[in-house]
């Protein structure tokens, strides 16, 4: 389900290139690493959306972000679970980032569709609370671009059902990521190909 929604500010290679990057980062990290042990099966089954907001306004980001709500609200569950709306060229600072979500939540109230669909968020230089800005386990959150991932919350309930001590995943998540390290990484060759 690859599509890409474009200006001309990218062009049809440029946010191809943007959805493989992201693509490689949810197969090699995400599924690879088994971050998030719910996407595999959405990840094989195809019922992932891949869009692209080649615009660097944020407020077009929310446009593009209203319409994916709608899209994935009226969609069949069977065929489409999540979104991945890929923003290359908004919002490259994270704090710019983290103050933007809450006009995201705000697109979300107003659609009326809190707690129906969520909004979780992925940024290449993501940085949890407390946290240096290198410290290995905010890479748990860091994406090639700025990312906003939607999500039904039915999909999450039943996961969470399926998945016993769902509450573990991020201390988890952390222990494999120390494990790692920054030079195991590195060789998941995840990279930001426009950005290079």
């Amino acid at each position: 389900m690859t599509e890409a929604h474009m200006s001309n500010e990218l062009t049809p290679d440029q946010a191809r290139t943007a959805i493989e990057d992201t693509q490689k980062w949810l197969l090699e990290a995400v599924v690879g690493l088994n971050l998030c042990p719910f996407a595999k099966a959405v990840v094989v089954k195809d019922m992932v959306r891949y869009r692209v907001c080649a615009s660097a306004e944020p407020a077009d980001v929310l446009v593009m972000l209203r319409e994916e709500l709608q899209h994935l609200a009226e969609a069949d569950p069977d065929k489409l679970d999540t979104t991945l709306l890929i923003a290359p060229n908004a919002l490259p600072d994270f704090l710019d980032f983290n103050d933007f979500l809450a006009d995201c939540d705000d697109v979300l109230m107003d659609l009326q569709l809190d707690g129906v669909l969520q909004v979780a968020d992925f940024h290449p230089r993501y940085q949890f609370g407390g946290t240096a800005e290198d410290d290995i386990e905010n890479f748990t959150n860091r994406t090639p671009y700025p990312t906003l991932h939607l999500l039904r919350e039915a999909s999450l309930d039943k996961a969470v059902e399926a998945y016993p001590d769902a509450s573990l995943i991020f201390e988890r998540n952390i222990e494999v990521l120390n494990q790692l390290g920054h030079e195991g990484w590195a060789k998941l060759g995840i990279q930001a190909r426009l950005h290079d």
